[in-house]
């Protein structure tokens, strides 16, 4: 399944997820620090939805109630909502 995701409070503006059953086949975003962007799209590649949700709900960017990482949990969650 592929899915989009506009990001709310963060730099990035869209994340895309494609998955495979309920394993994350590839993320990517739009926007946002591209390196540490990467690095995070690669590590949850290959991981079950459910585990990625888990590990990156609730990371804070600094100030901000919410992170890249937190809205790529979050996009998951609605993506999930929608199988």
């Amino acid at each position: 399944m592929k899915f989009s995701y506009i990001t709310k409070g963060t730099c990035s503006r869209v994340i895309n997820i494609e998955t495979e059953g309920d394993t994350i086949k590839e993320v990517s975003f739009m926007g946002g620090c591209h390196g540490n962007l990467q690095g995070i799209s690669r590590l949850v590649e290959g991981m079950e939805i459910d585990e990625a949700i888990e590990k990156l709900s609730g990371i804070r960017c600094g100030m901000k109630s919410t992170s890249c990482p937190d809205q790529l949990a979050r996009a998951l969650s609605e993506m999930k909502d929608e199988l």
